[in-house]
């Protein structure tokens, strides 16, 4: 059986998949990180996700967001048949995570992201909202730290978000463009929380993995 093993982004517990791993075509487990403490970061997140795999074959690494910078170490350790990336983050080999701000041109976007609503839940219904609010924790900047790690030899498809307030997608293109040219790209018209607001054109893109 396909496994898929859900990375969150920032500050986020496994519930904000509620509505999209009923949809998925194997078994999910959806990660529960140590997103608040300062002592855990990337190679700890990908720890967990490896242990959870087990000696689980056929897997799918799908990651969100900040879940971009776990996504390839888990993927070199556990038998990966794909990685799938949502409107994630990706850094080169040897950039951390938080060099990737200034490195992509982001910081230079200048963002307001102080209403958060607007812009991580534009596009969701209020029922969605809740299930994200209930899944919201506190964040730790210890992932940043970690310094990026050359991609495995696994095929990657990174879905575009349309319509994110917070990682624009004119230059998410850009980004994936320079540093996963490889990748199966698709879109769906969202914006940065995707399984709240379109659970099923996300799982029918992560299933065709």
């Amino acid at each position: 059986m396909r496994t898929y093993v859900l990375i969150p982004g920032g500050g986020a517990g496994p519930g904000y998949w509620s509505r999209l791993a009923p949809l998925l075509d194997g078994e999910v487990i959806a990660l529960d990180l140590p997103t608040a403490d300062p002592a855990a970061g990337v190679p700890e997140y990908a720890d967990l996700a490896v242990e959870a795999v087990g000696d689980r074959d056929d897997v799918v690494v799908v990651a969100h967001s900040l879940g971009g910078l776990t996504a390839p170490l888990v993927a070199a350790r556990v038998p990966a048949r794909a990685i799938v990336l949502l409107t994630a983050i990706v850094t080169r080999p040897g950039e951390t995570g938080g060099e990737w701000w200034e490195n992509t041109g982001h910081n230079a976007l200048g963002i307001d992201s102080s209403d958060e609503k607007a812009v991580f839940y534009n596009g969701v219904d209020p029922e969605g909202i809740a299930i994200g609010d209930a899944a919201v924790r506190d964040q730790s900047f210890t992932p940043f730290d970690a310094v990026g790690q050359a991609w495995p030899d696994v095929p990657v498809r990174f879905l575009f978000c349309t319509e994110d307030r917070f990682f624009p997608i004119d230059f998410m293109r850009r980004m994936v463009a320079d540093r996963l040219p490889n990748a199966v790209t698709g879109e769906v018209p969202a914006g940065h929380m995707p399984m709240l607001s379109h659970p099923k054109e996300v799982a029918d893109f992560i299933n065709r993995s």
